[in-house]
């Protein structure tokens, strides 16, 4: 699964695309977040999103388990060469299609640390199609990317 941004591509890879929708698959009735973890790719052209981790599925400001969760992430994928990319987000309503401020503010200071950060949006109502057929289709592909502080493109 890619997305471009200009000149940059942005790759997901399958292992972070199913912990990202079963994180928020196991928590329907609740906002669900967590980080992207990759790298910018040899050329310089992609952002690699090569896992994710699920943060939290309640109370998504709580500050101090936020920063102390960013800086654990930081110091162990960094040990393999890896950073925290973007920011994935499920809202708690199906039809809420914006990012609230909590999330904007998290995205944001992502963004502070990795200016090419993506930012993404889940759709719940394909979440919730994904649950009850058997339509494999993806997820992301109708998910915003968020790039510092609008939204750019679907993936």
């Amino acid at each position: 699964m890619g997305s471009s941004s200009g000149d940059l591509r942005y790759e997901l890879s399958q292992n972070a695309y199913i912990k990202l929708v079963l994180h928020s698959l196991n928590h329907p009735t609740s906002s669900v977040n967590g980080v992207l973890i990759g790298r910018i790719s040899p050329s310089n052209d992609a952002v690699l999103i090569d896992d994710a981790v699920p943060l939290f599925h309640s109370h998504l400001g709580l500050l101090p388990q936020l920063e102390i969760s960013l800086m654990l992430i930081e110091e162990y994928f960094s040990a393999k060469g890896l950073n925290i990319v973007g920011y994935f987000h499920a809202n708690e309503r199906s039809d809420d299609y914006e990012l609230g401020g909590v999330a904007k503010n998290i995205g944001d200071h992502i963004c502070r640390y990795f200016p090419q950060a993506a930012i993404l949006l889940l759709d719940n109502k394909k979440l919730e199609a994904l649950k009850k057929s058997k339509d494999r289709s993806a997820v992301t592909q109708v998910s915003s990317v968020y790039i510092g502080n609008y939204n750019h493109e679907s993936l």
